[in-house]
């Protein structure tokens, strides 16, 4: 079965567009690693023109306020070494059931922007639909890549490889993710298909890029080295939860809940450069790790509860997978997430969770 692996499209209520301050919030980490490899590439190459890709864009606000620090980034440094702005051919990456539409209909506003605030004329964006597990762009076309609340999501449409459906039983009852009690092979299979899919990420980014250019990547990550440390997997394990709260009462079927398993994982740093040195194409240049709260705190509402704000950021991203596995209906799917924000409201009480995020800058070899 094929899991919908986009966000929530247009700007309604449950929206991506209208839920995602969190992943805004995650984007303004890591400024000074991108900060440095624009000065890098300015400073060694003087190029006439750049090309860029973001990786993962989604849509809605955050995409294009990904690209617009870049730019301004570009402009700024230019502008300080006494160079011309060189041309930026932007690239805009992510699944094909991304909501691209929306995206190219807030361009013509973005280049008027980048045209008044940044003086820059020659900017040139495009979307590029398709999987970044795998080739995108011609060879050596690439300076910059930045990718931002992505890498943590896997290339397996439903689960990692080893728990399918061709297996004689579902190795993960009760569970959507990796948990304290997933046993050893459930775990395994999640950090082989992290292995296997990150390696493939960077044999490919480095046939894209020009040597020596730089990349900077943004994932959700631990600082355990445990996989199924509280820190990686609780907020999915509430999630089940919630499902399983479902099935109790009749409204879900139990087997589809053991049938289903988040194509997730947040690798720990150590995981992350261990990979990189194997594959063998760059070189880690910077790494750092942050604390973010599960509840931003960010709410129009002051009467919402914690529970809420983070069911919804979560719903904004995971409701189409959801959906294209148990066809929940428009009704039941607000049931599971209304349970949801209540078990968060009921577990916050006890414990202030973070989220890990990890920020790792890459040199492509020469």
């Amino acid at each position: 079965m094929q899991v919908l692996r986009h966000m929530n499209k247009g700007e309604g209520e449950t929206s991506y567009a209208k839920n995602s301050l969190l992943q805004k919030k995650v984007m303004s980490f890591g400024t000074s690693m991108v900060e440095a490899a624009i000065y890098s590439i300015l400073r060694e190459l003087k190029p006439e023109s750049i090309g860029v890709a973001d990786l993962g864009c989604s849509s809605g606000p955050n995409c294009l306020a990904t690209v617009s620090q870049i730019i301004h980034m570009v402009a700024d440094a230019s502008r300080q070494m006494g160079q011309i702005v060189p041309e930026l051919r932007v690239s805009l990456n992510d699944l094909p059931g991304n909501d691209f539409n929306n995206l190219f209909k807030s361009l013509p506003n973005f280049y008027e922007t980048v045209k008044n605030e940044y003086g820059i004329q020659g900017c040139y964006v495009c979307g590029l639909p398709g999987s970044f597990y795998g080739r995108l762009f011609p060879a050596q076309s690439l300076h910059f890549i930045r990718s931002s609340s992505s890498l943590h999501w896997l290339s397996q449409d439903c689960v990692p490889l080893g728990l399918g459906p061709e297996i004689e039983s579902h190795l993960n009852k009760e569970k959507v993710y990796i948990s304290k009690g997933s046993s050893s092979r459930v775990v395994e299979a999640y950090q082989q298909q992290f292995r296997m899919d990150f390696s493939l990420f960077l044999s490919s980014r480095a046939n894209e890029m020009v040597v020596k250019r730089r990349m900077v990547l943004s994932l959700l990550s631990r600082r355990s080295p445990d996989p199924c440390a509280d820190e990686a997997c609780y907020h999915w394990e509430l999630l089940s939860r919630a499902l399983m709260s479902l099935s109790l009462d009749g409204l879900v079927e139990k087997e589809m809940i053991d049938s289903f398993n988040f194509p997730y994982y947040a690798p720990s740093p150590e995981e992350m450069k261990f990979e990189v040195e194997k594959e063998g194409s760059f070189v880690v240049d910077g790494v750092e790790t942050f604390e973010i709260e599960w509840d931003n705190g960010d709410s129009d509402d002051l009467n919402e509860s914690s529970g809420n704000r983070v069911a919804k950021t979560i719903r904004a991203v995971v409701e189409p997978m959801l959906d294209s596995h148990f066809h929940l209906g428009p009704e039941m799917m607000d049931e599971l997430f209304r349970r949801y924000s209540n078990i968060i409201d009921e577990y916050c009480l006890k414990k202030i969770f973070s989220f890990t995020l990890l920020v790792i800058s890459f040199m492509k070899k020469g």
